[in-house]
């Protein structure tokens, strides 16, 4: 199974409501960043143990580790949780960026260093959101 179908997968296996919201959260990256990279990380580790919830990453970069060394990882990232969505902006140094630039007009979201979670789609201001993937991508692939 190639990644667009394992996407396509995860994302139906969603609830009804959740899945809807997933799959039009996934055409608008993809509108935003039309030439990244797709991910699909399975949640598990090298002994097959459920580490996190599945994820769905776009674009690529180098995330250095405390230790000096590099390994290539998502850029954005997409996952259902227990109560929602979460978008993540990977790479960002200053962890108050996301929630001073964004938190206050991006609606019934939780905005953290480089996460932001949120229920349903109709309770955030899309544009914003958009804005903050679009800040995301322009730190670089």
């Amino acid at each position: 199974m190639n990644t667009q179908e394992q996407i396509q997968n995860y994302i139906n296996s969603q609830s009804e409501t959740k899945s809807k919201d997933m799959q039009e959260l996934h055409q608008l990256i993809l509108k935003t960043l039309p030439e990244c990279r797709l991910w699909f990380l399975d949640g598990k580790n090298e002994e097959n143990k459920t580490v996190s919830n599945p994820n769905i990453g776009y674009g690529a970069y180098l995330m250095q580790y405390a230790d000096g060394s590099n390994k290539e990882f998502y850029r954005i990232g997409m996952s259902a949780n227990t109560t929602g969505i979460s978008v993540y902006i990977m790479g960002i140094k200053d962890k108050n960026y996301l929630p001073q630039t964004y938190g206050k007009e991006i609606g019934k979201a939780n905005v953290t260093g480089y996460c932001i979670k949120f229920k349903a789609l109709k309770e955030i201001n899309i544009q914003v959101l958009q804005a903050a993937i679009q800040y995301g991508a322009e730190l670089g692939f």
